[in-house]
């Protein structure tokens, strides 16, 4: 039997903070590739100010006041990393978070911009292998990538997330600067051979997020999602790791989707900001 997860402030932070360790990286590394973009971050409240540039996804703050109590000059820490910068103030909090830091953000004139559910799932032996009821749909292929490949996929994402394909250069950029980090495996679907959508993993101890998951406009609605979330289910569990991560809008199809394989909602987070 599957055990239901109880959300605690150590499981909300051990989630939060593998999170975090993905965006750092990325931080870190994007200076020695792109020297121009300013990438910089500070340790805060117990969790991170990342900036990889403006209006970027990263550029936020995150896992920030899970430790314990918080001070007002902290607030203004995070305030003064992106007024520096002359970027809007935006972090995403975990409701356990510090009750007095969340009460800044009204105080202070923030609004909410965004909703996010976290969803969690303790992972099995069984998650090892797909069973045959659950391998991808006719045509549907699953490869990993070498970090020679991070531009292929780091279009691909880019290009399934937008609107408009393609992608601007500078999210193509940061998808790419993912595909380099260590701790990430990045995998590319295919359908009848062309290129269809990618997705990715990190691995955080026992922590395996599952994130950058698009899927190129002409082949939704055809499995590929799914076929990359059982593959990085699958290769999760070989690796080791515990419990399995990813996030996705409230209502959503990806939600619905992520529901199916048997993860449950631990929280929902909300982003706040201001100019």
């Amino acid at each position: 039997m599957v055990k239901t997860l109880i959300l605690d402030l150590a499981l909300a932070r051990r989630v939060e903070m593998a999170e975090a360790h993905t965006g750092l990286q990325c931080v870190e590394i994007l200076p020695k590739r792109w020297p121009d973009c300013g990438a910089a971050f500070e340790r805060i409240a117990g969790g991170y100010a990342l900036y990889s540039g403006p209006n970027s996804p990263l550029t936020q703050g995150v896992a920030i006041a899970l430790d314990g109590p918080t001070t007002e000059a902290e607030f203004g820490r995070l305030e003064s990393f992106y007024g520096e910068r002359k970027e809007p103030v935006r972090a995403e909090m975990c409701p356990l978070a510090d009750p007095l830091f969340l009460a800044q953000f009204g105080t202070r004139g923030y609004r909410v911009t965004e909703f996010s559910n976290v969803m969690a799932k303790e992972l099995q032996r069984e998650d090892r292998a797909m069973s045959s009821k659950d391998a991808p749909a006719d045509g549907i292929t699953i490869e990993r990538l070498c970090a020679d490949d991070a531009q292929l996929w780091g279009s691909t994402v880019a290009d399934g997330f937008a609107e408009k394909p393609p992608s601007i250069p500078e999210i193509v950029e940061l998808m790419k600067t993912f595909a380099l980090i260590p701790s990430v495996e990045c995998y590319l679907a295919r359908i009848d051979g062309e290129v269809a959508g990618g997705a990715a993993v990190s691995f955080c101890d026992d922590v395996a997020v599952l994130f950058a998951a698009s899927t190129l406009p002409a082949f939704r609605g055809r499995g590929v999602q799914t076929a990359l979330l059982q593959k990085r289910l699958a290769r999760a569990a070989e690796a080791g790791s515990e419990l399995a991560v990813c996030v996705a809008p409230p209502g959503s199809t990806s939600q619905h989707n992520i529901t199916r394989h048997g993860f449950e909602t631990l929280y929902t987070r909300v982003k706040f900001e201001k100019d």
